[in-house]
């Protein structure tokens, strides 16, 4: 992992760059896996720029020397991990593991005791690395249009939720 990597709560400002982020790591990773209008790049596009933009709040970016090369997004009311992408040319050196490492903590001190995601089931290298973080397979299940299905695995982890107050003061 980058020494002077940093994680942090993603801003306004940034919501063009942090859908291209996401773009290019779903052309990478996951668009070969779809077909129909789940493979057509102007639509993920705009669906990534737009869910950026819904989520901002819930948003942790990773950031190196200044750029952001990753980002992690949690659904509101409920322990659901809905995106995580890092910049492709940048995955595998622990930025993906720090931000859903940070992700979890924070639904960990809501008390959340356990999270969820889904990818896709033929994403083999996203499965695997869910795995490794300790999430378990709980469904495979059919998504999109008749003739335009992909598979997906719904992967669950176990948390640690905090119980207790959190206070500023000293004893």
């Amino acid at each position: 992992m980058a020494s002077n990597m940093i994680i942090r709560k993603a801003i306004l400002s940034e919501v063009e760059t942090l859908a291209d982020i996401g773009y290019v790591a779903w052309e990478r990773d996951l668009m070969p896996f779809l077909n129909g209008t789940a493979a057509i790049k102007q639509n993920e596009r705009k669906r990534l720029s737009t869910a950026v933009h819904d989520l901002l709040d819930r948003i942790i970016v990773a950031e190196i020397d200044g750029v952001a090369v990753g980002w992690c997004a949690r659904q509101r009311g409920k322990a659901y991990i809905p995106y995580l992408f890092v910049t492709p040319l940048l995955q595998n050196h622990g930025i993906g593991t720090a931000i859903l490492r940070r992700m979890e903590s924070m639904l960990e001190l809501q008390g959340a005791d356990r999270v969820q995601l889904d990818t896709l089931a033929d994403n083999v290298r996203a499965v695997n690395f869910y795995q490794h973080q300790g999430y378990q397979i709980l469904v495979l299940k059919s998504e999109g249009q008749p003739g335009q299905t992909a598979m997906s695995i719904r992967l669950e982890k176990k948390l640690q939720p905090f119980r207790g107050a959190i206070s500023d003061v000293e004893d």
